[in-house]
C-alpha cells in the first residue's frame, strides 16, 4: 500500500495523534490524501446522507446550563433560537427509498446570536468506527458493489458484511442497525444523538464532557420489515411526507434536548472509555438531563435551495462547546468542510441563505466561487493600520472563541489506545436490553441480510463475531442460514440498559394515522366515533373503494381521503372497519385484504356496525389487539389500543 505520489504506507488503521488518547495532528499527510481524495468522490450529491428531508423550526430553553457552559444560547430559560433540521438516510443515493434498513442522520443548525452551532447527529448513538481514518473504507464497503452497482440502499451483500467481520469495532453498531431501530416508523419519532463525547466550558474555564441527546415526544417507534419492504414501494417518500403533512396541519413535531455530563475529575470512572464513538453512556448511570424543547413549525420553501445546500460541520460550534480527542470527531472537523468545498462550489458556501449566520459576521476572506458580500475598502489583511486594525479579534472577556486548554504531553504515534479494544461488551448490553419480540427481529434481520451474502466465508466470519456478543443469538441465526457457529465464545456481560428497549418508550395516539374502512349505507353513529378519534389526538383517514364521497344508511354524506387502489395497510397505524357495505361487490375483497396484513403486521384492528361481521367472517374477532361487537366503549378501548403501537403477542 501506497500514498498516491508512491509513498508506501506503514500504517492504515489510526490516524497519527498526539499520543495514544490525544488529539489528531494535522501533519498527517497520509489522512489528508486518503480523506480528501474520498470526500470528492461524488458530485453533486453528498456521498453519505443524500437522501435527506428538512423543516426549520425553534429551540425554547427550560433550564440556565450556566454552572456548565457559556453558551448564550443555554444562559436563559424561556430564551428561543431558531433552527434547521435536516433528516437523512446515510446508504442510499439521493433518489433511494426512504425505508431502507439504516442508520438515520438527524443534523441540526442553530442560528445563535454568538454564530451558528452544529449539531451533526444520528439516530443511533454510535457509530461502525473508532478512528475517522476508516471512514472511506466503511462507507466503500456499504455502497453498491464497484463491478455491478447493486445493491442500493442496503447493506445486505457481502462487502459490507465482509468489512463488519474483519473490522470488529463495529459490533456495537451492528446491534443497532439489526435493530428495529433502524427502520423508524417516523422523523417525528426517531431520537437523535450526537454521537461523539464533546466539552461543555463554562465562564471560569471549567470544563465537563457531555453527549448531546433528541427525545422525540411522541416517543420511539418503528415498523417492522416487512412493512418497511412494501413502504418503499408503495410510498418511497413515506417518511418525508410524513413529516411534511404533520407541519402542514399543524402537529409540529416536538423533541426534547437532553445532555449526560461527566465531571472531567471523572473520566476514567466507567468500564468503557468515555471518549470511544462506538460506546454509549448508560442512561441508567448517567441520566439525560433534558434541558429544552425543539419544535419544528415550518415546512422548507424550495427544497434545493434549504435541504439540499444546507451545510452541516461538526467544527461549528459556538464560546462554551468544545472537542474532545474522540478520533473520530477529530477527523469530521476536517473532512466536512472538505467536502462542501467541491459539493458546494468552493469556499463561500456559508453565505447560501440556509447557512448565513443570523449574527453580523466580519473576516479578511475575499473572492472565490459563489462570492455574494460586495466588500468596500482597500484592506483585507490583519494587522493593518489602514483601517485602524478592523476586523479585529476579541478577547475571550468579549465573547472570543478560544479551545479548551487541554494538557497533551505525548509522542506522535499511529495507535489506538488500549481502552477502545473492547468491542462486544455494550454489544451484549444492547442485546440483554432487548425485549423477547426486539430480539426476534434482530434475529431475522441478521438472516436476512447474511442471507443475501453469496460468499460462505462471509457469513461464517460474521456468525463467529457475533458469537461473541451472544451465542444462542448467533446460534439461531446460522440455523436459518443453514450453518453451524464455528468455535464456542461466549459472553458473560449481564449488564442491561431498559432505555435501550422501544417498549420502554412513550406511548400515545397523537397523530397516529387510522385507516376507516367505510362504503356506502353506513351507520349515521360512524361520524361521533369518527370525531371521538379526532378529540383523541388521533388522525382518521376515510378509505373506500371509490374517490369522492359515500352515503349513509340516512342520506349522510362522507368525504373519501383515499381509495384501496391508491393507499395501502402498511401506510397507516391502525385500521377500523367502520362498514361492511359497498358500492361495489370488491369492498368486502379489499378491506379484508387490508384487515388481514394490518394484523400480520401487530397493529390494532377496530370495527363497529357492520364492521364487525367482516372481522368474525375474518375469524379475527377474540384475538389479541382487535376490538369488535362494541361501539359504546369503542373509541376509548381503540385509542387506548392505539397508543400502544403494536400488538408482539399476537400469534400471526
Amino acid at each position: 500500500m501506497t500514498t498516491n505520489h508512491g509513498l508506501k504506507v506503514s500504517e492504515d488503521e489510526f490516524s497519527l495523534k498526539a499520543g495514544e488518547r490525544g488529539p489528531t495532528l494535522m501533519e498527517d499527510f497520509h489522512f489528508r490524501e486518503k480523506m480528501t481524495h474520498f470526500d470528492h468522490e461524488r458530485i453533486p450529491e453528498r456521498i453519505v446522507h443524500a437522501r435527506g428531508y428538512g423543516a426549520h423550526g425553534e429551540f425554547e430553553l427550560y433550564e440556565s446550563m450556566k454552572p456548565y457552559t457559556k453558551a448564550k444560547f443555554l444562559q436563559t430559560p424561556g430564551s428561543k433560537t431558531p433552527v434547521f433540521v435536516r433528516f437523512s438516510t446515510v446508504a442510499g443515493s439521493r433518489g433511494s427509498g426512504e425505508l431502507a434498513r439504516d442508520a438515520r442522520g438527524f443534523s441540526t443548525k442553530f442560528y445563535t446570536e454568538e454564530g451558528n452551532y452544529d449539531l451533526v447527529a444520528n439516530n443511533i448513538p454510535v457509530f461502525f468506527i473508532q478512528d475517522a481514518i476508516k471512514f472511506p473504507d466503511l462507507v466503500h464497503a456499504m455502497k453498491p458493489e464497484p463491478h455491478n452497482e447493486m445493491p442500493q440502499a442496503a447493506t445486505a451483500h457481502d462487502t459490507f458484511w465482509d468489512f463488519i467481520a474483519n473490522n470488529q469495532e463495529s459490533a456495537h453498531m451492528i446491534m443497532w442497525a439489526m435493530s428495529d431501530r433502524a427502520i423508524p416508523r417516523s422523523y417525528r419519532m426517531m431520537e437523535g444523538f450526537g454521537v461523539h463525547t464533546f466539552r461543555f466550558v463554562n465562564e471560569e474555564g471549567k470544563a465537563h464532557f457531555v453527549k448531546f441527546h433528541w427525545k422525540p415526544l411522541l416517543g420511539t417507534h418503528s415498523v417492522v420489515w416487512d412493512e418497511a419492504q412494501k413502504i418503499n414501494g408503495k410510498d418511497p417518500d413515506f417518511h418525508r411526507r410524513d413529516l411534511y403533512q404533520s407541519i402542514e396541519m399543524g402537529d409540529y413535531p416536538e423533541y426534547e434536548f437532553g445532555v449526560q455530563i461527566i465531571a472531567e475529575e471523572d473520566e476514567f470512572a466507567f468500564d468503557f472509555d468515555i471518549l470511544d464513538p462506538t460506546k454509549i453512556w448508560p442512561e441508567e448511570d448517567v441520566p439525560v438531563k433534558r434541558i429544552g424543547k425543539m419544535t419544528l413549525n415550518r415546512n422548507v420553501d424550495n427544497v434545493f435551495a434549504e435541504t439540499e445546500q444546507v451545510a452541516f460541520h461538526p467544527g461549528n460550534v459556538v464560546p462554551g462547546i468544545d472537542f474532545t480527542n474522540d478520533p473520530l470527531l477529530q477527523g469530521r472537523l476536517f473532512s466536512y468542510t472538505d467536502t462542501q468545498l467541491i459539493r458546494l462550489g468552493g469556499p463561500n458556501f456559508h453565505e447560501l441563505p440556509i447557512n448565513r449566520p443570523v449574527c453580523p459576521f466580519h473576516n479578511n476572506q475575499r473572492d472565490g466561487y459563489g462570492r455574494q458580500t460586495i466588500n468596500v475598502g482597500q484592506v483585507s489583511y490583519h494587522k493593518n493600520s489602514l483601517a485602524n486594525n478592523t476586523p479585529t479579534p476579541v478577547s475571550e472577556a468579549e465573547g472570543g472563541y478560544t479551545h479548551y486548554q487541554e494538557k497533551i504531553d505525548a509522542h506522535k504515534v499511529r495507535a489506538r489506545s488500549e481502552s477502545f479494544k473492547d468491542h462486544f461488551s455494550q454489544a451484549t448490553m444492547f442485546w440483554n436490553s432487548m425485549s423477547q419480540p426486539e430480539k426476534e427481529h434482530i434475529i431475522d434481520a441478521f438472516s436476512f441480510e447474511l442471507g443475501k451474502c453469496v460468499e460462505k466465508s462471509v457469513r461464517a466470519q460474521v456468525l463467529e463475531m457475533f458469537a461473541h456478543v451472544d451465542l444462542e443469538m448467533a446460534s439461531k441465526v446460522a440455523e436459518n442460514l443453514g450453518m453451524v457457529v464455528q468455535g464456542t465464545a461466549a459472553n458473560t456481560v449481564t449488564k442491561s440498559s431498559p432505555a435501550l428497549s422501544q417498549l420502554n418508550t412513550v406511548m400515545k395516539p397523537d397523530t397516529r394515522k387510522i385507516a376507516i374502512l367505510v362504503g356506502d349505507g353506513f351507520d349515521e353513529e360512524l361520524l361521533s366515533i369518527i370525531d371521538g378519534l379526532k378529540a383523541k389526538g388521533a388522525l382518521p383517514l376515510i378509505v373506500s373503494d371509490h374517490h369522492g364521497s359515500v352515503t349513509g344508511a340516512n342520506g349522510t354524506s362522507l368525504p373519501v381521503d383515499h381509495t384501496f387502489l391508491t393507499e395501502d395497510s402498511v401506510l397507516f397505524d391502525a385500521i377500523y372497519v367502520a362498514s361492511g357495505d359497498g358500492k361495489t361487490p370488491t369492498f368486502k375483497k379489499n378491506a379484508m385484504l387490508f384487515v388481514q396484513e394490518a394484523f400480520t403486521h401487530y397493529k390494532p384492528i377496530g370495527s363497529t356496525f357492520s364492521g364487525d361481521e367482516i372481522l368474525e367472517e375474518m375469524g379475527l374477532v377474540g384475538q389479541i389487539g382487535v376490538f369488535a361487537n362494541d361501539k359504546t366503549h369503542f373509541v376509548d378501548t381503540f385509542i387506548d389500543a392505539v397508543a400502544k403501537h403494536r400488538f408482539w403477542d399476537r400469534a400471526v
